[in-house]
């Protein structure tokens, strides 16, 4: 008796090279789809991350005048050092991005009286308007005209 078992010599069970080709490219696609969001989604946290520490720089800046009667003098890295000095802050916040492209910054008025803390989002002035919030502003808390357009978001006393 003869063996009649197939071999399957004939028959191919594999992916061509379109096949493959096709796969790939949606998975690419779906990759960039994914990295675009995950960017824009750091770059929303980073904002957050500015947004509350000035908030906390604010509260420092309230507990310091409270014990010396006046907000801080100098320049940013001045001021919070002299607040970090009386430990109302742990350390100088600085930038997320830790880049020097976005800084923060404060301006004291000549009274001592009142400041502004500035710094620059990157989704265009976006931040929370709950607050103590000042945008779009013409003149500062100094009575100067402050920088305090979008997208920066500022703070004053």
């Amino acid at each position: 008796m003869a063996n009649n078992k197939k071999c399957g010599c004939g028959s191919s069970k594999g992916f061509t090279l379109i096949e493959l080709l096709v796969v790939i490219a949606i998975i690419g696609i779906l990759a960039t789809i994914v990295l675009v969001s995950l960017n824009s989604a750091r770059s929303k946290a980073r904002d957050t991350q500015r947004v509350a520490d000035l908030r906390q720089i604010q509260t420092a800046m309230e507990m310091y005048y409270d014990s010396h009667g006046a907000y801080p003098a100098g320049t940013y890295d001045e001021a919070m050092g002299l607040v970090v000095a009386d430990k109302f802050l742990p350390s100088v916040p600085r930038d997320p991005t830790n880049t020097g492209s976005y800084v923060y910054t404060y301006d004291l008025c000549t009274d001592g009286l009142d400041y502004t803390l500035r710094a620059v989002l990157e989704n265009g002035g976006t931040a929370p308007t709950t607050g103590p919030l000042v945008t779009d502003i013409d003149s500062g808390a100094c009575g100067t005209a402050t920088l305090c357009e979008d997208p920066t978001y500022c703070l004053e006393p």
